[in-house]
C-alpha cells in the first residue's frame, strides 16, 4: 500500500474565534494510495501547515509503504528536526499521522480502536463534558445529561477578580452537585501566585483539576504548583511529541496531561503518552476528545475515560459521532469512521 498522493485543505469555519485558531486553524489530510484506499486526518497549522505538508512532508512520503505508521512517524519527526520538534510542523504532522492511522484501520477493516485494544467495547457510551462560562451554561449542560462541566474563568481578569470567580465556582458546585464533576480552565493568563490563590480559594469545592493557569512552556512556575496548589494541576495541550510529555511526566509537573491528537504529533503521539502516563499514575484526559480522532483512543486505552466536547466551529467531517445524553459512542466503520465532501477539495 505505497502512498501516491497527499494533499491538504483549509476548511471554511466562519464560526472559529477569530485569533490563531482561525488564523493558524485545523486542516484536512487527504493520503492518497496504489490500493485505491484514502485516509483522511486533522491537523493544525492552517496555511503554514499546508505548506509543511505538501513540501517536505510530501517529498518524505511519496513512495512509502503506508502500513509502516510507525516507522513514518519517526521519519517524519527526524525529517523536520531542525525546525520542527514542536509548534506548526508538529501540528501539520499530526494530520498525516492521523491519516495513515485511518489507512492502516481501512486497510484491516476495523476502526482504530480496535487496533489499539482488540477487546474495546464499542457499544459503550463514554461520558463527555462540557465547557461553559456561566451558571446558566452549567444548568443547560446538567439538563442535557452531561455530569461533568469546565468553568472557563478567562474573564475574571489579570490577575483575576477572586471573590467573583470563587462565587461562580460555588454556584457551579451547586448546580452539579457533589457527584458531579467540575474542572477550572484559566487559559494560561495568571501568573503562580494569582494561580494558587485561585486554589486556595475554590479548593473546598472539590475542583477535579485547575487548567492551563499559566504559560504552557512555564516549567518553573508549573513546579511550584505541583507543589503547593490544593487543586491538581492540569495541561498539556498545547506540548509536543513524546518527548515533551516525558518532560511533564519525569518533572510531575500535571496532575492530568491533556494532549490534542491534532497537534500533539498524531495518534502515535496520543498512544504513546498514554502509556507513559499510566506507567506514571499520571491520568490523561485529551483536548476535545470527543472529536473521532481522539476518541478512538479514549475508548481503547483510557482507564477513567472522559471525552472534552468538540471545536463546535469544525463541521467538515461526515460520520463524526455527536453527544447524545452527555455521552458519545464510536462506531463500528473502519479507520476512524469519518470522511469529507469531495467539494472541500474544489
Amino acid at each position: 500500500m505505497r502512498i501516491t498522493e497527499i494533499r491538504a485543505v483549509q476548511p471554511p469555519t466562519p464560526a472559529a474565534p477569530t485569533d490563531w485558531r482561525t488564523q493558524l486553524g485545523q486542516i484536512v489530510v487527504q493520503i492518497t494510495t496504489d490500493s485505491a484506499l484514502c485516509g483522511y486526518g486533522v491537523g493544525g497549522g492552517g496555511a503554514a501547515g499546508i505548506h509543511v505538508i505538501e513540501t517536505v512532508l510530501r517529498d518524505f512520503l511519496i513512495g512509502k509503504d503506508a502500513r509502516e505508521v510507525e516507522k513514518l512517524h519517526a521519519g517524519m519527526c527526524r525529517h523536520t528536526c531542525f525546525y520542527g520538534r514542536s509548534g506548526l510542523a508538529i501540528m501539520a504532522l499530526s494530520g498525516v499521522d492521523l491519516a495513515l492511522w485511518d489507512l492502516r484501520g481501512k486497510a484491516a477493516g476495523q476502526p482504530v480502536a480496535r487496533l489499539l485494544n482488540k477487546h474495546v467495547d464499542l457499544s459503550r457510551p463514554l461520558p463527555t463534558y462540557l465547557t461553559v462560562f456561566d451558571e446558566q451554561e452549567t444548568e443547560t449542560a446538567l439538563n442535557a445529561g452531561h455530569r461533568a462541566v469546565k468553568l472557563h474563568v478567562e474573564r475574571f481578569g489579570v490577575p483575576p477578580r477572586i471573590s467573583d470567580l470563587s462565587d461562580q465556582v460555588s454556584k457551579a458546585r451547586e448546580i452539579l452537585g457533589a457527584r458531579g464533576e467540575l474542572m477550572i480552565d484559566a487559559f494560561a493568563t495568571w501568573d503562580v501566585a494569582s494561580a494558587l490563590n485561585v486554589a486556595n480559594a475554590i479548593q473546598a469545592e472539590d475542583i477535579a483539576w485547575l487548567e492551563e493557569p499559566i504559560p504552557p512552556d512555564d516549567y518553573t512556575g508549573y513546579r511550584e504548583l505541583a507543589r503547593k496548589s490544593p487543586v491538581p494541576i492540569a495541561g498539556g495541550e498545547h506540548e509536543y511529541l513524546a518527548q515533551g510529555f516525558q518532560h511533564l511526566l519525569e518533572n510531575r509537573l500535571h496532575a492530568v496531561l491533556q494532549p490534542d491528537v491534532n497537534w500533539c504529533g498524531g495518534l502515535t503521539t496520543l498512544v504513546d503518552v498514554y502509556r507513559r502516563a499510566q506507567d506514571a499514575d499520571v491520568r490523561v484526559c485529551p483536548h476535545r476528545g470527543c472529536e473521532p480522532y481522539a476518541l478512538h483512543a479514549i475508548a481503547a486505552l483510557d482507564r477513567q475515560p472522559l471525552a472534552e466536547s468538540g471545536r463546535a466551529w469544525f463541521t467538515c467531517l461526515d460520520g463524526a459521532p455527536a453527544i447524545e445524553n452527555g455521552h458519545i459512542q464510536l462506531s463500528d466503520q473502519p479507520g476512524f469512521g469519518v470522511s469529507v465532501s469531495a467539494e472541500l477539495w474544489k
